[in-house]
């Protein structure tokens, strides 16, 4: 029999989340829309403006797309969170804009992304008008850019909101970094399937290193030890189980370390590993990522997976102190030091005046929600807690978020902005799914980014403390 997972202690679910077959529901327009689009300095741009608008403009910043995912297309030009937010946000009176950043949005967009935002600001104030207010909104590594912006130019942005974001890009990177490594050390025998060895950075053939390890870790995946060493790797960057967006919490060990192989598997090795290195290095100049593997027991400590992975180890009859000797040995890899200041330079710092508020679900492992409370950190480190707060919901998959609780996050945010203090929807989770809740079904759509499906699901706001991040890089 299969051990049993302990529950996260600091998560507990007001509201439990009920699914049902995919929809795709219409949001009724109250008021014609104006769309505007073209590009500027080589980046294309979307604006709607509603006929009945409220006076606010989001500038919404998408998220990673790898350019291997696309086959040559341009990535999808969005302007919300999914397919539906835009007509949402529209439906309430919100003026919406985004660019689709340079390379028609693939790959690395981080180090023009503020600058391509700032000129779509001016186009809007030049050929719309001058926002009353403007809310800055970045979805998963789009939040570096909705946050580093509103740093670099107070006085146009009042608010950030973020959905599944990743501030610390550069601390991201080199936890991930660390994955691979341990990937490598732990279940290959450091070549590919020519003999060649496995390249993590300034690949030769990144395309064969990257199989090597999904190779390695779908095997790894049918194993007990296979799977007990899936959980140590995915301990270093805090990668939860739980991947089905319409599945409850895995609660045993074999389906928690399964989830783990899919979110190392699809983020963290196609997603983001050595194919997609070519591109961060060719953008900042060099390899701007570093491993440190030291200190380990310590580390898994604080990952907050620290019994899991003894659990399994247990159960596959595994040696962990002979594991985590070999990943201690192993020998790391150097950051550029050129890349990694050209990578800093568009890192947040935590030092914006505007309120900034992020929505994340408990079960993402795309983008570890520990990243949140790190930055909460960085910005108490600054001087000002009072300007950060978070909203988590209960479930699993990357920005599964539904268009209420999305919708219940701005208005949170504006509340913030026009009282000077959060409002009781940042304490009490209880409210929040009420508000959620009284929005009406249709505002239950939640898109899948694996399926690519939209379903319906409950508001589930909850309560929850995540890990902090285990390789900050402030």
């Amino acid at each position: 029999m299969a051990a049993t997972l302990v529950a996260a202690p600091a998560a507990a679910s007001s509201v439990a989340p009920s699914v049902a077959s995919s929809v795709a529901p219409s949001l009724a327009a109250a008021d014609d829309v104006v769309e505007h689009s073209g590009t500027i300095e080589g980046a294309r741009f979307r604006v709607l403006v509603p006929d009945d608008w409220n006076g606010t403009l989001v500038l919404f910043s998408h998220g990673h797309f790898p350019s291997e995912f696309f086959g040559g297309f341009p990535a999808p030009h969005l302007l919300g969170n999914q397919e539906l937010s835009e007509e949402m946000l529209t439906d309430h009176g919100y003026a919406v804009a985004g660019s689709l950043f340079q390379g028609d949005g693939l790959d690395f967009t981080v180090p023009h992304a503020v600058a391509d935002q700032s000129r779509v600001l001016d186009w809007f104030e030049s050929n719309v008008a001058a926002p009353d207010r403007t809310i800055t909104y970045g979805q998963s590594m789009g939040a570096v850019t909705a946050v580093k912006h509103a740093e670099v130019e107070p006085d146009r942005i009042d608010g950030v909101l973020t959905v599944g974001g990743v501030m610390d890009w550069v601390g991201q990177l080199d936890a991930i970094l660390d994955m691979n490594l341990a990937t490598r050390e732990l279940l290959t025998d450091g070549t590919d399937a020519q003999g060649n060895p496995i390249e993590l950075t300034g690949a030769t053939d990144p395309r064969a290193s990257r199989d090597a390890l999904v190779a390695a870790l779908t095997a790894a995946a049918e194993t007990p030890q296979g799977r007990a060493r899936i959980s140590l790797i995915a301990s270093l960057n805090t990668v939860t189980g739980w991947y089905e967006m319409n599945e409850p919490r895995p609660d045993t060990l074999e389906e928690w370390a399964r989830g783990q192989a899919q979110w190392l598997i699809g983020a963290y090795t196609l997603g983001l590993g050595p194919a997609a290195r070519v591109d961060l290095e060719a953008t900042l100049g060099g390899n701007p990522s570093s491993t440190a593997l030291g200190h380990l027991p310590s580390r898994l400590a604080r990952s907050g997976a620290g019994h899991v992975v003894h659990a399994a180890y247990a159960e596959a009859g595994l040696d962990l102190q002979a594991d985590l000797a070999t990943l201690e040995a192993a020998e790391p890899v150097e950051a550029d030091p050129a890349a990694r200041a050209a990578m800093v330079a568009h890192r947040p710092e935590g030092t914006t005046p505007s309120p900034v508020l992020t929505l994340h679900t408990t079960g993402d492992g795309g983008a570890p929600p520990s990243a949140e409370r790190s930055f909460a950190d960085r910005v108490r480190q600054a001087g000002h807690p009072e300007r950060f707060r978070s909203l988590y919901v209960r479930r699993g998959a990357h920005l599964s978020v539904s268009l209420g609780e999305e919708l219940v996050a701005l208005r949170t945010l504006e509340r913030r902005l026009d009282a000077g203090r959060w409002p009781l929807t940042t304490y009490s989770p209880w409210l929040a799914n009420r508000v959620a809740d009284a929005l009406g079904p249709r505002y239950r759509a939640t898109f899948e980014v694996v399926t690519l499906q939209t379903f319906d699901h409950a508001p589930a706001f909850t309560h929850f403390v995540p890990p902090r991040a285990p390789r900050p890089s402030w």
